[in-house]
């Protein structure tokens, strides 16, 4: 009588694992009838849609956008806000302190991404520091992004 119930609880936790795995889909290629989504690829070559933060300085750490919200992000472009944080490595970076300056995010020109040709993504990110900027640095800043 155990046995029978034991193996009718493995057997539903299994039907709802896979019901579960096979609702959601892994990968925008099982959903070939949706429209093409644009991305931004992080550091990782990761997609992230409306990522929260986003890491700049991709070998040391030492320049990341956090605390992003975005009021746009469309095919074409995505606008958002947030803040820059920035480390002014000194004595040294490890010993370094972080500041945050506060920026305006642009996200631009979409093209197919080479590892997933299904989705585009942005080359261009475009920040417009609002208030004071990091030492040696212009008000407007653009950065190409990385396949």
């Amino acid at each position: 009588m155990q046995r029978d119930k034991l193996r009718a609880a493995v057997m539903m936790c299994a039907a709802a694992t896979l019901a579960a795995a096979a609702a959601v889909p892994t990968s925008a290629s099982a959903r070939p009838s949706s429209p093409a989504r644009t991305v931004a690829v992080d550091c990782f070559s990761g997609s992230q849609v409306r990522p929260g933060d986003f890491l700049l300085a991709c070998g040391d750490g030492n320049n990341r956008l956090i605390s992003l919200r975005w009021t746009q992000w469309g095919p074409a472009s995505a606008v958002g806000s947030g803040l820059d944080a920035v480390n002014d490595c000194q004595p040294y970076c490890a010993a370094g302190t972080f500041h945050s300056y506060p920026v305006k995010v642009r996200l631009d020109r979409p093209r197919s991404w080479e590892n997933h040709p299904e989705l585009q993504h942005f080359t261009r990110l475009q920040l417009t520091y609002t208030h004071s900027t990091p030492a040696d640095t212009h008000r407007v800043v653009t950065y190409k992004l990385w396949d």
